[in-house]
């Protein structure tokens, strides 16, 4: 069981780890996500809808509405963009824990998250650090698989799983006809296996917004602890590889 967890977000990897960590981390989006709109009233992990909705109050004047998305919208980016300078940052160390390190600091933001609902009634200003955080984790998570995936595969980004599930499902029931020039472009196909992983990550994302949605409702903002505990579980191994690594070396 230690081999396995520490594979996930290990330096070296399989297609397997890859597909693995993105089913986890797809699931904990999706609870995330619900328990952000049950804490806030907003989705933090879709940019469409937040670029959508700035255009939308900009032009009605609601500017608050506008600071919240807008908010949303910077921390999302600058949470990618840091998952990107941990990861390359670890890279040119060759450190075992390139992808673990985002990892732990997502798990650290979502135990922040969770300490949230100890602040008292969520105001304002408590609801913009929340967007703030939450955006920021969903940035910095999507950019962890999108790295090691090669931008293969994405976690917080339905729409675009949804899309690549549509086509490979129209090149399934495609007819090619019988009739095909020898010269002519190859029989459509469809990539079985790429939809079933599709399919898989799109349901996980559902089923972990119901978890999150049941848990934020019964327990409160403090659920959030169930969500950092195996994101940490996730990071710890090879974070302590490289300590135990560095150690010897000393």
């Amino acid at each position: 069981m230690k081999t396995y967890i520490k594979s996930l977000a290990h330096r070296d990897r399989t297609e397997a780890s890859d597909r693995h960590l993105a089913f986890y981390l797809t699931f904990i989006a999706g609870a995330a996500n619900a328990g952000g709109f049950m804490a806030v009233h907003q989705y933090t992990s879709h940019m469409s809808g937040i670029v959508s909705s700035l255009a939308d109050n900009l032009v009605l004047g609601e500017l608050e509405l506008l600071l919240s998305g807008f908010t949303g919208f910077v921390f999302f980016l600058f949470g990618a963009g840091v998952s990107a300078i941990l990861i390359n940052w670890g890279r040119r160390r060759n450190l075992r824990s390139i992808y673990a390190l985002p990892l732990a600091l997502e798990a650290s933001l979502l135990a922040a998250f969770s300490l949230s609902g100890f602040l008292g009634p969520i105001g304002r200003d408590l609801a913009l650090m929340i967007i703030a955080l939450l955006c920021f984790v969903m940035g910095l998570q999507n950019a962890i698989i999108t790295k090691l995936s090669g931008a293969r595969i994405r976690t917080t980004h339905v729409t675009g799983l949804v899309t690549d599930t549509g086509i490979e499902l129209g090149k399934l029931f495609y007819w090619n006809g019988r009739h095909v020039a020898p010269d002519g472009p190859p029989e459509v196909r469809a990539d079985l296996p790429k939809l079933w992983l599709l399919s898989r990550m799109v349901f996980l994302f559902f089923l972990g917004g119901v978890t999150g949605a049941i848990s934020f409702q019964h327990i409160g903002i403090s659920a959030a602890i169930f969500l950092a505990i195996p994101v940490a579980v996730l990071a710890i191994f090879p974070l302590l590889e490289d300590y135990n690594a560095r150690g010897k070396k000393e």
